[in-house]
């Protein structure tokens, strides 16, 4: 066998491979002391939420219930995909752990990281988020954006739709960050 010869799939296989170890080891929590640590992040990122964007605490006692994913980091050369860990609050209290994995093949290169909150507006989007195996963001979910840094517009439109996405935080070399195709999956950490 030639070793010097290494075929189409063997390399996929490798860079997603790659990809996937990449991902895990960005602080997403992989490996990590679990549901405190999740907990810690959970509460600094809304913190800093509420702190930078002061329009989303009217959101926060608007909604039944809001997802916090701390840190999804979300990388691509050629392949690509995201991963991060948050937690499910109902009220003041968490009452499930979830994460968030999306993958992509295309034209793309680059990393970044970012912060986001799921708004659920409604009793019915709530339960359909939690009793779904794996809920994946699509068109149902509207997007409140920042402008001018420090403010947070979420118009008549937004303030109707059952889910509410706030992204925040990002850093990196991929510009814009989107949910569209994340599945979001229960999880014991």
């Amino acid at each position: 066998m030639d070793h010097r010869r290494i075929g189409r799939r063997a390399v996929i296989a490798g860079g997603a491979a790659t990809l996937t170890a990449g991902l895990a080891g960005c602080g997403n929590g992989v490996g990590s002391d679990g549901a405190a640590r999740i907990d810690a992040r959970v509460q600094s990122t809304l913190d800093y939420m509420y702190r930078e964007y002061p329009g989303t605490r009217e959101l926060s006692q608007s909604a039944r219930g809001m997802l916090v994913m701390p840190l999804v980091t979300e990388a691509g050369l050629g392949l690509g995909g995201s991963y991060g860990r948050g937690a499910l609050l109902v009220g003041e209290s968490i009452v499930d752990y979830y994460s968030a994995a999306s993958a992509s093949a295309g034209l793309q290169i680059g990393a970044q990281q970012f912060s986001h909150v799921l708004f659920f507006m409604t009793e019915e989007a709530l339960s359909g988020f939690r009793r779904s195996y794996g809920w994946v963001a699509g068109a149902d979910v509207d997007y409140a954006i920042s402008d001018r840094g420090e403010t947070l517009r979420a118009d008549s439109t937004t303030s109707l739709s059952p889910v509410i996405a706030v992204i925040f935080a990002q850093s990196g070399l991929r510009l814009g960050a989107t949910l569209e195709g994340v599945k979001y999956t229960r999880i014991i950490p």
